[in-house]
């Protein structure tokens, strides 16, 4: 009798233990994602200042969750707005010793105050996390 008592609490339980494993998976993973975005922007900003002598740094932004809209994934966006002496080609040719530059998830583009922003976007680690939900 006594083991089918602790047999039933067991089977109680079951569901309760697997929605606090699920949790600190789903938990852990938004932790990496987060980490993985902050070092893919540090990086970019450290390509940037070893590429461009004369880069003045206006604004640094980063996301990490669904940031195209479409699906249930997760992105990890990085952009930095900078100021430069350079023209926008020769950003480019610079920075396409570290990226595949190309027009949706690793472009520099102009902006109407003058400024120029280089923006990356990819897969984060745990990519079916529920941040991308």
């Amino acid at each position: 009798m006594k083991w089918l008592k602790r047999f039933g609490i067991i089977i109680v339980l079951l569901p309760v233990i697997f929605i606090a494993i699920w949790g600190v998976y789903e938990t852990f993973g938004m932790c990496i994602n987060h980490l993985a975005t902050k070092e893919q922007t540090t990086t970019l900003q450290n390509n940037l200042q070893k590429e461009i002598s004369d880069i003045e740094i206006v604004t640094v932004y980063s996301k990490t969750g669904n940031t195209s809209g479409t699906g249930n994934h997760v992105d990890c966006l990085s952009s930095i707005t900078f100021l430069t002496g350079l023209q926008k080609e020769e950003i480019e040719n610079r920075m396409s010793k570290y990226y595949a530059l190309e027009e949706w998830d690793c472009y520099v583009d102009k902006t109407e105050e003058g400024t120029y922003m280089i923006c990356i976007s990819t897969s984060a680690p745990f990519v079916n996390n529920i941040e991308g939900h």
